[in-house]
């Protein structure tokens, strides 16, 4: 994680307030190749780190969308070292596509000398292995909508067209105060500044809880693009969040509404099956020296609650709209044991 997308970094924080970065690489993959990086199957690989919030958005899109075959993965270390995000989990500590051991390798190709952080989601061209964007917030939005061509058959409307400004909307104050409001308050470097994004925190999540209370979804009666990205960090919450980074009022398990509708969607196919908790505890806790210095990783939660019954479905709603659920993890992607509950 660094100065884009997930930037916590392994930096020690505390001296300057949190700000997070804008994307550098903001280039698109279109279905025109309007920025010269049209959509084809096999061209591009999209690095992610399991730990991630914002890589995981780009996980579950591709899932549910069924661009496996079209876009690869590639899944790189919890841990860093000085040069971030690694490619240790691979055998002789490559990627065995791009055949680099440090995704920085493919940002020093796209710009010889670049200075800044190198973050995760990031999509790489595999011909140069030069970095193509690491736009974490429309990423996502593209693989809904200029990657159509390459959807599975089913494939769900994940930011469909007539609902887009009550999506942007929503999701524009979960960006806020939930996304990016738990990173300001783990990161606050002073009393004031975490009070401040504590109180944001909650307000907002005791509205979305109202809002959630009669309606299975965020906007719609289908999963869209907003409910991807609270989810992202919803399901991190209780693990890291609420004791790692002090948004300590309460648990997500104590709201009745947002924890049945955490795990209505990771019992959900192409959601739940992209998420692994070993790999986001041992990130956090060991990679933020500055917030836990001595790098132990604590034991709970425990995990079993998260395949309990939520009954949501009897709110009505259709996951996937007309379409279908996504199939079964690819071989190889699957999330070890030791991740999940």
């Amino acid at each position: 994680m660094s100065d884009t997308g997930d930037q916590d970094g392994n930096r020690s924080y505390g001296r300057k307030p949190f700000k997070r970065s804008r994307s550098h690489f903001a280039d698109r993959i279109t279905a025109d190749g309007r920025d010269g990086w049209p959509v084809e199957a096999g061209r591009y690989r999209l690095v992610v780190s399991r730990a991630c919030p914002w890589a995981s958005r780009a996980l579950v899109s591709r899932r549910l969308l069924g661009l496996e075959p079209s876009l690869s993965l590639a899944v790189a270390d919890p841990l860093q070292d000085d040069r971030s995000w690694r490619f240790t989990l691979d055998e002789d500590g490559k990627d065995p596509v791009l055949g680099i051991g440090y995704l920085s390798e493919a940002y020093e190709a796209r710009e010889h000398g670049y200075p800044g952080g190198v973050s995760v989601p990031a999509i790489v061209d595999v011909p140069t292995r030069s970095l193509v964007t690491n736009d974490y917030q429309q990423i996502t939005l593209d693989l809904a909508t200029e990657w159509t061509g390459l959807h599975r058959p089913g494939a769900p409307d994940l930011y469909p067209e007539r609902l887009r400004d009550e999506i942007d909307s929503v999701m524009e104050g979960v960006y806020k105060d939930v996304n990016n409001g738990v990173y300001r308050a783990g990161f606050a470097a002073g009393q004031g500044e975490y009070e401040a994004a504590y109180v944001d925190v909650f307000r907002r999540l005791d509205l979305l809880s109202e809002r959630l209370a009669g309606q299975r979804y965020l906007v719609g009666d289908t999963i869209t693009e907003a409910d991807i990205r609270l989810f992202t960090t919803l399901v991190r919450f209780d693990a890291v969040y609420h004791g790692h980074f002090k948004c300590n009022r309460s648990k997500l398990a104590e709201d009745r509404v947002l924890w049945a509708y955490v795990r209505d969607l990771y019992q959900t196919p192409g959601f739940g099956d992209t998420v692994d908790f070993d790999h986001i505890k041992r990130h956090y806790y060991q990679v933020h020296t500055g917030i836990n210095p001595t790098g132990i990783v604590p034991l709970g939660p425990d995990l079993a609650g998260w395949l309990t019954p939520h009954h949501r479905e009897q709110l009505g709603g259709r996951p996937f709209g007309d379409g279908t659920p996504p199939g079964p993890v690819p071989p190889g992607e699957e999330v070890p044991a030791r991740g999940r509950p």
